[in-house]
């Protein structure tokens, strides 16, 4: 199990192979805010984060080059 801490600003892959940032995280509520290419916003739990670890299905990804994908 791969141990990566999500950090606003950062961009991941996880296990459905999109792209996607860290906007928020909220600790009292135990959620992560993020943000896909696409533009689309969704919440994660920490323990589905967690789940994603286990089964390394999470990568540190590179900020995509073409921001276009949130406008279109």
């Amino acid at each position: 199990m791969n141990f990566i801490k999500p950090i606003i600003g950062q961009w991941y892959r996880g296990a459905t192979n999109e792209l996607f940032e860290v906007v928020a995280i909220d600790d009292e509520d135990e959620t992560i805010e993020v943000q896909y290419f696409d533009g689309s916003i969704t919440e994660m739990e920490f323990d589905s984060w967690n789940e994603q670890l286990v089964t390394d299905d999470l990568e540190v990804a590179d900020a995509p080059e073409d921001w276009t994908g949130s406008v279109d």
